[in-house]
């Protein structure tokens, strides 16, 4: 009889990283990291575990349903801890943070031509103003990385 363990070391199957919407449900699979007993089932390395990641406060949780090993599906109830979100790293990176400082300097200028009084206080004015609007609008995903590990737990 199989020892019950309470956590599944998963990976996603993919050699890409994820950059998944937080409020959105995606599918995926995972792929089991290590032999491991689940009831008085040992489930070997590489099975395919089956669920999403579906929404939470703070970002994404995987939820597990079943398990796919050799030819056989078998249920499994397990769920990660919240994978957070953060701002998206592909609109943060240095280039387009020097292209939205461009952007608020053009709109500095601008401005300052508008009202009769451009100089370089409002190109530097716009500059920092649209370092700090391309940030803060830039959304917010979450990042899973190939060789991320994922913990379930099983209820």
């Amino acid at each position: 009889m199989a020892q019950a363990t309470q956590t599944l070391d998963a990976v996603i199957r993919d050699d890409e990283t994820l950059y998944l919407n937080k409020d959105d449900v995606h599918e995926y699979n995972l792929q089991l990291q290590n032999r491991t007993a689940v009831g008085d089932r040992f489930l070997p390395a590489g099975s395919i575990i089956r669920g999403q990641f579906e929404p939470v406060d703070g970002g994404l949780r995987y939820v597990a349903d079943s398990v796919e090993v050799g030819d056989r599906i078998l249920d499994l109830n397990a769920v990660s801890e919240t994978l957070t979100d953060r701002k998206d790293p592909r609109q943060t990176d240095t280039d387009d943070i020097i292209e939205d400082a461009a952007i608020g300097a053009a709109g500095g200028l601008i401005i300052g031509e508008v009202l009769g009084d451009s100089d370089l206080l409002e190109i530097l004015g716009g500059a920092a103003a649209g370092v700090v609007v391309g940030n803060v609008t830039a959304p917010t995903v979450v990042v899973i990385e190939p060789d991320q590990s994922i913990l379930l737990y099983q209820n």
